[in-house]
């Protein structure tokens, strides 16, 4: 049986097509990341890959600073408790401050505390496909409306990337106690060097 030749090149055009068309619905380019819809993406699939470092730039300003702020203040009162604390106060807090003394950068701050609050399952429960997104009057705010209804704030920063506000308030609460904490190590680490003076 012969096979004509127009469905000679109609198969040869499937075999090519089909793959061709599935490679582009699978890793299709997103989105920009100036659009709340692209930044959404971008925690998706960060969330999915179970990689938070990897959306930290796709949070609001205020939470990036709280992540900077929280590494300094720990990094300060590490080094504090162990030029003046005695032990076994010295060893317990250095070992306290460490994850984020130690940590590299923001975004290592950011995925400890991700883990360790679990926010993962907060952001599990919905990251269904985007049906819309509202953008306020200013253009300054959006909510990205998922598939299955839930509502994700976004906040415009300065570099035109679209940053989640969900985290924000927790993460600068915990800054702000790093930076209080820091105060009383340093008071109380003057204490013991006056006590250590006076022997």
């Amino acid at each position: 049986m012969t096979i004509s030749r127009r469905k000679l090149i109609a198969i040869a055009a499937a075999a090519v097509l089909v793959p061709g068309g599935a490679f582009a619905l699978v890793y299709r380019p997103f989105p920009s990341d100036q659009t709340p819809e692209g930044a959404y993406m971008r925690i998706a699939r960060a969330v999915a890959k179970d990689d938070p470092r990897a959306f930290f730039a796709y949070l609001e300003t205020e939470a990036q600073w709280a992540c900077y702020t929280l590494r300094e203040m720990r990094k300060d009162a590490r080094a504090r408790v162990l030029a003046s604390y005695p032990e076994p106060q010295r060893s317990e807090l250095a070992a306290t401050y460490a994850p984020f003394a130690d940590a590299p950068d923001g975004s290592d701050v950011f995925a400890h505390v991700y883990r360790s609050r679990q926010w993962a399952r907060r952001l599990r429960k919905d990251l269904s496909g985007t049906a819309h997104v509202d953008i306020d009057p200013k253009g300054e705010r959006a909510s990205v409306v998922t598939v299955q209804g839930t509502r994700w704030p976004f906040r415009k920063r300065d570099n035109g990337i679209w940053g989640l506000t969900i985290f924000t308030a927790e993460l600068l609460a915990e800054a702000e106690k790093a930076t209080r904490d820091l105060a009383v190590v340093e008071a109380a680490a003057a204490d013991y060097d006056k006590l250590r003076a006076q022997r």
